[in-house]
């Protein structure tokens, strides 16, 4: 794994998520709120988790483990979602703006919430943060799909031809 590699990554990364909030936007605040059966709630608690991840994780590999979870009433509405990711996404790629391909080969040691000792290598970690966000974006799309707002092709392929100018 390559720092571009990982760059690309992100940017798939930061594409679907934008994708899932503009299509968020067209929910009503009540089907936004709106508990489900998903292990993180409705549409706005899985993407809040997703973002606390994504920045949980950050933090993590800047050397400050412990920042305060996010939660849903942090961010009442999609536009509150959307400002705190971007705030977020302009942070995570200055710290991916400083890496370089030896040090993505280094090893990050963190505890767990149980203080379980835990060694990874770096990109690893990174790749973590994309995967885990696909997982739940999927959640999502499944929840807006059943509010009638589908959110189409969210894949990784999708976005390489979109960024090509193929879509």
């Amino acid at each position: 794994m390559d720092i571009q590699a990982v760059r690309d990554l992100f940017d798939y990364n930061y594409w679907a998520n934008r994708h899932l909030l503009t299509v968020a936007a067209q929910l009503t605040p009540d089907q936004f709120t709106a508990p489900s059966a998903h292990s993180w709630g409705g549409v706005e608690g899985t993407l809040v988790h997703i973002l606390d991840t994504e920045m949980g994780w950050r933090e993590l590999l800047c050397g400050r483990p412990g920042a305060p979870e996010l939660k849903p009433a942090d961010f009442p509405t999609v536009d509150a979602l959307q400002q705190g990711w971007q705030a977020d996404e302009q942070i995570m790629r200055a710290y991916l703006d400083g890496l370089s391909d030896a040090d993505l080969q280094g090893i990050i040691r963190y505890h767990t919430n149980t203080g379980a000792l835990r060694e990874r290598v770096l990109w690893h970690c990174l790749f973590h943060v994309v995967n885990h966000g696909m997982q739940h974006r999927s959640e999502v799309a499944s929840m807006l799909t059943g509010y009638g707002h589908s959110p189409g092709d969210i894949d990784f392929t999708v976005f390489l031809n979109q960024r090509a100018g193929l879509e």
